[in-house]
């Protein structure tokens, strides 16, 4: 059964961003979802253990932020202004994979 989110359930109608995280913090974009807006909600998978946060442009981070264990995902919510996403790597560098959820 799918999840639904403020009462609809989500979909993937665009394209995502994937990057190699790293011993130092990383940032993307969000990427856009199906309307070419910042989504309400993204998907966050990872190959290897990382930490995820998200904030503007300047956002960094650290091991203190989201954990994303390997093979694993979560779904997180997109603040206001929240333009970016920031990845660093657990252990051993892997790959994070951001994925806009349309609200539908």
């Amino acid at each position: 059964m799918a999840q639904t989110y403020n009462g609809a359930f989500l979909t993937v109608t665009a394209v995502g961003v994937s990057a190699a995280t790293g011993a130092a913090s990383a940032r993307s974009a969000i990427p856009v979802n199906g309307s070419g807006l910042i989504p309400s909600y993204i998907r966050v998978a990872a190959r290897n253990e990382c930490y995820v946060k998200l904030g503007t442009v300047a956002v960094v981070a650290t091991a203190n932020d989201v954990l994303v264990q390997n093979a694993d995902s979560v779904v997180l919510q997109v603040g206001r202004g929240d333009t970016h996403i920031a990845y660093i790597q657990g252990v051993a560098a892997g790959q994070v994979n951001v994925t806009p959820l349309d609200n539908c």
